[in-house]
């Protein structure tokens, strides 16, 4: 899923997140301490009217939106906003970098999953097997790292969904997040 870019104009209070996350990153910390930290600055912007403007809201009837909000110049983060129409989801996959989300509008469904290889004779071919499954609601606030950052999101809601997403790496240059889409069996 490529990245949507909107106009480049932003919002005091998403400059002042950015310039918070950007201190945060600078820290030069292990991936999941740094996930924290992004986190607990995330965390108190969620759900603020002013957070983002109309255009960075807007969806996709066609599937989920990313708008891109930020990306540093020296790639070492980035952030998006992720519109969700109701059923709209995600496949299953997984990650390039550390990533941090907060529900800013209505909520969104997760379902974690644990990859099993297949086995050495060949017999049992590699599968997922689902972990969990989460209803994050609007303010809930989760971070991930690689390895073990495979997942499927969407909208269970009856309204749009809005997730702010922040990742250790430039989006702007990859296009995506995702490292790796599964199409596998999975295990419920």
């Amino acid at each position: 899923m490529a990245v949507h870019t909107t106009d480049s104009r932003t919002t005091s209070r998403l400059a002042a997140l950015v310039g918070d996350i950007r201190e945060a990153v600078a820290r030069g910390l292990p991936p999941d301490v740094t996930a924290y930290l992004v986190g607990e600055r995330l965390a108190p912007q969620l759900g603020s009217a002013d957070l983002l403007t109309a255009a960075q809201r807007e969806p996709d009837p066609a599937r989920y939106r990313q708008h891109l909000l930020h990306a540093e110049r020296d790639g070492s983060f980035s952030l998006v906003a992720l519109v969700w129409l109701p059923g709209q989801a995600t496949p299953v996959h997984d990650h390039v970098s550390w990533c941090v989300t907060g529900v800013h509008e209505g909520e969104e469904h997760e379902r974690r999953y644990r990859l099993v290889p297949a086995d050495a004779s060949g017999k049992a071919a590699a599968r997922l097997v689902a972990t969990e499954d989460v209803v994050n609601p609007e303010g809930s606030v989760c971070g991930f790292a690689p390895p073990g950052d495979i997942h499927r999101v969407w909208n269970g809601c009856e309204s749009t969904a809005v997730s702010i997403h922040v990742y250790g790496a430039d989006i702007s240059r990859l296009g995506t997040s995702v490292r790796r889409v599964y199409d596998l069996p999975a295990d419920a």
